[in-house]
């Protein structure tokens, strides 16, 4: 699993059937700033997902990719990669927040 950002949306009217009626979000994954340890950095990547909890751009969720994507009940049969499965609210390394949603 992997934390990422939910930095946009993308719509698609054209698709597989079983595709129609997901909403797709653009998201960014985040990991641990290296150097400094008390903060959440972009890895410069960006993927396209499935979106199985209504988060909202801005939002940080909880994403998983591969196999482990079509483990959902909603995503079983999908042709997906990558399915936001959280909404996260907090994350803490080495008892420090690094990311609380209250405060940002």
């Amino acid at each position: 699993m992997f934390v990422a950002k939910v930095t946009g949306s993308l719509v698609s009217t054209q698709k597989v059937d079983t595709l129609v009626g997901h909403k797709l979000l653009v998201v960014e994954p985040y990991r641990l700033d290296a150097k400094d340890r008390d903060r959440l950095v972009t890895t410069g990547r960006t993927f396209i997902t499935v979106d199985t909890m209504g988060a909202g751009e801005g939002e940080y969720v909880l994403i998983t990719q591969g196999s482990s994507a079509r483990l959902t009940p909603e995503t079983k049969d999908l042709p997906i990669d990558t399915v936001i499965v959280g909404i996260i609210d907090s994350v803490h390394i080495d008892q420090q927040c690094v990311f609380d949603r209250e405060e940002d």
